[in-house]
């Protein structure tokens, strides 16, 4: 029975002369299941910690790479931008530093509303172009295939297109019309189905206020033709219609000098541009005659100086007895039974100036 016992195993060490004898150790079985799991997870941090020392220096060098990239992408853009920014400031001066005579920049709204625009759409696409090209070069550095990510862009582009063609066609033309400068803010179009004063240019819609007052928003692509009446210069004419049996060349020396007088009164002598120029008998029929003038004036200042410059050969006709007539009135003149050599104020003989 006493041999069944176990008795713990107890080392005996000897100690050597001298010193004392050593504590005895009781030997402890080791434990297997924890052994063996300190032992995988030593393993997989060796495994791990090799693969990261082979593979550290790729890493960084990537990152570095991604980073570079992504630092001149930003750099690239901002002096774009501001060169940009620039060369509109500059072309802006030299249109103001053009004068008036252009025509086309006379308003300081108009010039600044299609600088801005212009602007802003070529640092748009700068931009667009720029990062553009940053991402797909970030994106191989990350081992992305570009192939496939290019061919479902290029389907997604295409059925965008498709679906929103119309846009497109507006933006497409409110750019080439501000990059022509085909027309401004302040300028007095006729666009086809409208005709009024361009309030605000936009790359898809063009707004016009009408003569009534109405606002229009005309689509940039619905434009198919455009006509600027406040382009450059345009021109005032007036037709002076009297009796056949009116001398002729007394009834131009009156209109040359009615123009002529307009050419010394402020402010009609800024307005006008060159003298008055007659240009001789416009018709003749048996009972009247037409003589035509015109005269060059800044663009939009046509009718202004059209009128007042009837109102002045209307005075001088009226001075030398000499009365207007117009067709309708000699015809109901004939019905009342008036002659050729009625005097003014017979009948309905006499119409407005430049009627």
């Amino acid at each position: 029975m006493l041999a069944s016992l176990s008795v713990p195993v107890v080392t005996a060490v000897t100690a050597a002369p001298g010193r004392a004898p050593a504590a005895p150790t009781a030997q402890v079985p080791p434990d297997g299941p924890r052994s063996a799991a300190l032992a995988d997870t030593a393993e997989r941090a060796a495994r791990t910690a090799g693969w990261l020392e082979a593979n550290w220096e790729g890493w960084l060098a990537t990152g570095l790479r991604i980073v570079l990239i992504v630092v001149i992408a930003f750099v690239v853009q901002t002096v774009v931008r501001r060169a940009i920014s620039r060369v509109i400031v500059r072309m802006s001066r030299r249109e103001r530093a053009a004068g008036p005579t252009r025509g086309l920049l006379v308003n300081p709204e108009r010039r600044r509303q299609r600088s801005a625009a212009i602007g802003s759409v070529l640092r748009s696409v700068a931009s667009l172009l720029i990062l553009g090209t940053a991402a797909l070069m970030v994106l191989d550095q990350l081992g992305i295939e570009l192939g496939p990510l290019m061919a479902s862009a290029g389907i997604v582009g295409v059925a965008i297109g498709f679906g929103a063609r119309n846009l497109v066609t507006d933006v497409l033309t409110g750019m080439f019309m501000l990059l022509e400068d085909q027309y401004g803010v302040g300028d007095r179009i006729d666009a086809g189905e409208v005709t009024g004063e361009v309030q605000e240019i936009g790359l898809r819609v063009t707004t016009l206020r009408a003569d009534d007052g109405e606002i229009w928003y005309v689509r940039n692509g619905e434009i198919k033709r455009v006509g600027n009446l406040s382009q450059g210069w345009s021109t005032a004419a007036v037709e002076v219609e009297v009796r056949a049996s009116e001398d002729t060349a007394r009834v131009v020396e009156l209109v040359t000098r009615a123009g002529a007088e307009l050419s010394t009164s402020p402010p009609w002598d800024e307005l006008l541009w060159e003298p008055l120029d007659v240009l001789g008998l416009e018709s003749v029929s048996m009972d009247s005659q037409v003589i035509k003038a015109t005269v060059k004036v800044p663009a939009g200042k046509g009718p202004a100086v059209g009128r007042v410059l009837r109102l002045r050969i209307k005075e001088l006709l009226d001075a030398e007895g000499i009365p207007q007539v117009d067709p309708a009135g000699i015809t109901l003149d004939k019905l009342r039974g008036g002659t050729a050599g009625a005097e003014p104020g017979q009948g309905a003989a006499r119409a407005p100036a430049g009627a």
